[in-house]
């Protein structure tokens, strides 16, 4: 007999066992009410005491008990939407993504979901290929082609504005994604008047506070200082969105050899405990707030002293992340599409699709920082596109092999019979799209139609994709009057920094 709950079962990747799971967690639990934190934010530090943590001047050692409460308090998984578009689209059309814990459905591999990252301090120009300084236009084209790609779900920034004041490089950003895709965006905040202003730019296209705390469609990006240490302005964000019904995303993190342990279990357990601990600040604070924690728990090349992100280490690690965050009931962002290479090529494809491979069968919730290149220090349109094209793929083995019934085709098979064909049946002609994927920008013609078509390079299909998106795609329009908006939301930024 066919058993319905064994038809379809989604290839996965496992790399820790039930013990070591448990392991790691007792560790942590260890680790954080033995060795503590470093809590630098006033606020966050008395939620902790007055919980029953102790407090030795800003380290702060956590009770296991209190990790376990406020797990218990945190979602297992939230919605982050679409944004609210103008142009007379229906409100009934806008999208969500499920950011979950655990897979909602095994047969969807549209459980996990992809983005770029935010940190680079370089953009590769994507008229002339020069590596410069990212500048104000980088995190529009950015979310511009995040937007008209079809594996890409949400859309970071990618490169850190500096033709601006500084302090306003984050509001910069989030304005110039806002307008750029309708997808949803995960921003960051270098201070609390940063996220302040980030937070009325949202209000400006939302409409008003209920409906953004109805329908997110942002999260805050906050990262840890590893090891092990809360900054005072990180934390404060996260405390003020969670208040506001603003989901975060709190990364606890550490290269291992230097602000981690040389081991993958040391770097896992301070990555994890720096995760948790902001996560129970958060929940103590909002109890029920939304939270995915995350970390990019990488190894450091022993050779340049930096955090390796091309190599294998990162992919497993950050597997192993996501075992020991939906075995703790948390969504968890973790890292791939990324290289150390310095250009698209061979080695930014190799590495790239690894990571993508990794995250995608490991079930990691949101995966971050597609487009990254030399450690994280460069960003690239073009990378992106070719990130987008390793997603699909990737997509395709996540779903799987459907086994029923229907599938096995036995009744086809005896009516084609031995030495028979299969290609103009109907059921090949109805099901030839869903079951074999066909590539967008690879090429799998034989050699003499390729020379007959100008010898197109899978590069040469990136880059013309981009420049076709950049000049063609129109993403989503805002609401009517929100840019009026958000220009004045700018304008009384930049009085405040210069007064």
């Amino acid at each position: 007999m066919t058993h319905r709950r064994g038809a379809y079962h989604r290839p996965h990747l496992r790399v820790l066992s039930d013990f070591q799971i448990e392991r790691l967690y007792q560790a942590t639990l260890t680790c954080l009410e033995r060795t503590g934190v470093n809590m630098l934010n006033a606020e966050a530090r008395k939620l902790l005491i007055e919980a029953g943590a102790k407090a030795d001047g800003v380290c702060v050692r956590i009770p296991r008990g209190l990790i376990e409460e406020t797990l218990e308090a945190a979602p297992r998984s939230f919605r982050l939407w679409h944004r609210p578009v103008g142009g007379g689209a229906e409100e009934g059309e806008r999208r969500a993504i499920e950011v979950c814990a655990t897979e909602v459905d095994r047969t969807n591999p549209d459980c996990v979901h992809f983005g770029p990252g935010l940190t680079t301090s370089y953009f590769l120009d994507p008229e002339t290929g020069e590596r410069r300084r990212a500048r104000r236009g980088d995190p529009r084209a950015s979310a511009v082609v995040c937007d008209a790609l079809e594996n890409l779900d949400y859309v970071m920034g990618l490169g850190l504005i500096t033709d601006v004041e500084p302090s306003l490089a984050a509001v910069y950003e989030f304005a110039e994604m806002v307008t750029g895709t309708g997808k949803p965006m995960i921003p960051w905040a270098y201070s609390l008047e940063d996220l302040k202003q980030i937070y009325q730019i949202a209000l400006a296209v939302a409409g008003d506070e209920e409906s953004l705390r109805q329908r997110p469609f942002l999260a805050l990006f906050v990262t840890s200082q590893a090891p092990l240490q809360h900054t005072d302005q990180r934390m404060a964000t996260a405390l003020w969105a969670a208040e506001r019904g603003i989901p975060v995303v709190y990364l606890g993190g550490g290269s291992a050899g230097s602000t981690a342990p040389i081991t993958g279990a040391g770097a896992l357990v301070v990555s994890l405990a720096a995760s948790l601990s902001g996560m129970a600040a958060v929940q103590l604070k909002s109890p029920g707030a939304s939270v995915c924690i995350g970390g990019v728990p990488s190894a450091m090349d022993l050779r340049t002293a930096r955090p390796s992100y091309g190599g294998p280490e990162m992919s497993l690690y950050s597997a192993a992340f996501s075992e020991l965050s939906r075995y703790l009931g948390l969504p968890f962002m973790g890292t791939a599409g990324a290289s150390e290479s310095k250009m698209l090529d061979m080695q930014a494809a190799i590495e790239s699709t690894v990571q993508v491979l990794f995250s995608g069968l490991s079930s990691t919730t949101l995966v971050h920082d597609a487009g990254f290149l030399d450690c994280a220090d460069v960003g690239s349109l073009e990378m992106l596109v070719m990130i987008d094209e390793i997603i699909a793929l990737a997509r395709r083995v996540m779903r799987g092999i459907a086994v029923t019934e229907e599938t096995l085709m036995l009744d086809l098979i005896d009516e084609v019979g031995p030495g028979g064909h299969f290609i103009a049946t109907r059921e090949t002609a109805r099901r030839c799209r869903d079951e074999v994927w066909m590539p967008r920008l690879m090429d799998r013609t034989p050699w003499e139609n390729w020379m007959a078509n100008g010898r197109v390079t899978m590069l040469d299909q990136v880059r013309r994709r981009v420049r076709t998106i950049l000049a063609e795609h129109e993403p989503p329009p805002l609401p009517e009057g929100a840019e009026g908006e958000i220009e004045a939301i700018l304008e009384a930024a930049r009085e405040r920094v210069s007064a």
